[in-house]
């Protein structure tokens, strides 16, 4: 989990999308994403996603964009977040090894007390999460 001394950020956004996505597709939806429970951006404390994205330009520009520290994890860690996800996919699993990326990742990130504030949302080639630190 991760901590920050500003309290204030109690949020963490997770981001999943297709190699090549444009980032302002992302952006937009992350910002979807936000409207959606009423937070800016200043209450959110990082972005998470799944490893295999580590270099993905659109999740690494929307950290930027929202100057957000990122978080990545393995597929592993994130199938064992399944049991709290919203929104399963059988479909993500046989792509890229866990049931869900966006919602995991989000789950994965804010801690075992954390449950999700925003299920996964879609975009035409990305999907977003926003899991509430407990």
């Amino acid at each position: 989990m991760l901590t920050y001394a500003n309290s204030t950020r109690r949020y963490i956004l997770g981001l999943g999308c297709e190699r090549g996505t444009d980032w302002n597709d992302v952006r937009a939806l992350a910002e979807r994403a936000f409207q959606e429970i009423g937070i800016g951006s200043e209450q959110v404390l990082a972005v998470a996603s799944i490893d295999a994205r580590i270099e993905e330009p659109a999740i690494l520009e929307v950290a930027a964009h929202f100057r957000l520290p990122l978080r990545f994890f393995e597929a592993a860690a994130l199938e064992r977040e399944t049991p709290r996800l919203k929104n399963p996919s059988e479909l993500v699993f046989a792509h890229v090894g866990c049931h869900g990326v966006a919602e995991a990742a989000a789950l994965a990130a804010a801690g075992l007390d954390a449950e999700l504030a925003l299920p996964k949302i879609k975009s035409g080639f990305a999907t977003a999460a926003i899991a509430r630190i407990g």
